[in-house]
């Protein structure tokens, strides 16, 4: 069973600025590699930093076998999310064949099912899975909160085996780290030192693109019980991290690669670009963590 300590990387799709804006392919496999040699734990492929609601089904088969062509299958999971049970179910089946090292489900998005609808949406696909199912409660993309009551009872599936905590309730946060049988990772970028601090196995973060070392780094301090650099890690990057929510994710993240010349500035409608404030801003904070950038006088 794979452990989902440490870092891992909400995986942006990198478009290219085309008419068509069509999948970077080159520029995603790159990224991947740099991540892994960063040495994060692993990658998320098509999430919602990803623009997984963007692609089509194949479109996200394509991003995934990219993905794996440059990184251990073991180190890479993929979004599951949908409201149409058997087409989730068949999607599943596809990406379960490549042998990834777990998928991160989200509640059925628009239909707000009870909490009993939830459980019996996620064990149906804890059953039919063949990898390791990691929880996603992120309620303000879905529209439904996975209750405590109902967290606890997923958790006692053989196959749920971790949650991607986005819930906003520390309360319950706590209560999952305490009980033992999820593997507890912040979705919140902000959270990261206080999720950490508290017990959280680790993180699933789109930020961790920026200065992908730093992150690692924070982690296997808090690790060792060393708060205080790992502190002045987090409060290094917490500028970057805050700005990079200012506007729709993943527009500024993907602004912010672009000027590192790591990808094309690409995304699909609706999404917007990132504004010329926040462009400038972004510039400005990433000088001290990329010095390179700073030009010749």
């Amino acid at each position: 069973m794979t452990s989902f300590t440490g870092i891992w990387v909400a995986l942006i799709t990198p478009f290219t600025t085309t008419p068509d804006s069509a999948i970077d392919i080159p520029a995603l496999k790159a990224l991947a590699a740099k991540l892994i040699r960063e040495g994060v734990a692993g990658l998320v492929v098509c999430g919602s930093t990803g623009e997984a609601a963007a692609l089509s089904e194949e479109e996200q088969l394509q991003v995934l076998d990219a993905v794996l062509d440059v990184v251990p299958a073991q180190q890479v999971v993929m979004g599951l999310s949908g409201n149409h049970m058997q087409h989730v179910l068949a999607r599943l089946q596809a990406i379960q064949q490549r042998g990834v090292a777990g998928i991160l489900v989200t509640a059925p998005y628009y239909i707000r099912p009870s909490q009993a609808g939830l459980l019996d949406y996620f064990n149906t696909i804890a059953n039919a899975s063949t990898v390791p199912v990691v929880l996603y409660n992120i309620p303000y993309r879905t529209g439904v909160n996975m209750e405590l009551a109902t967290l606890l009872t997923l958790a006692r599936h053989p196959n749920i085996v971790a949650i991607k905590d986005c819930g906003g309730n520390l309360h319950a946060t706590m209560a999952l780290i305490a009980d033992g049988h999820l593997q507890v990772l912040t979705g919140e970028d902000y959270q990261l030192l206080s999720a950490l601090s508290i017990g959280a196995a680790g993180a699933i973060l789109a930020s961790a693109h920026i200065r992908a070392d730093l992150f690692v780094r924070l982690h296997a301090l808090i690790s060792d019980g060393k708060l205080l650099p790992a502190r002045e890690i987090f409060y290094q990057l917490l500028p970057m991290l805050q700005t990079l929510f200012e506007e729709p994710n993943p527009a500024p993240l993907k602004a912010a690669l672009a000027e590192l010349g790591l990808i094309q500035d690409g995304l699909r409608a609706p999404m917007h670009m990132a504004t010329p404030e926040t462009r400038e801003k972004l510039h400005q904070l990433l000088l001290p963590l990329y010095p390179e950038l700073a030009k010749p006088a």
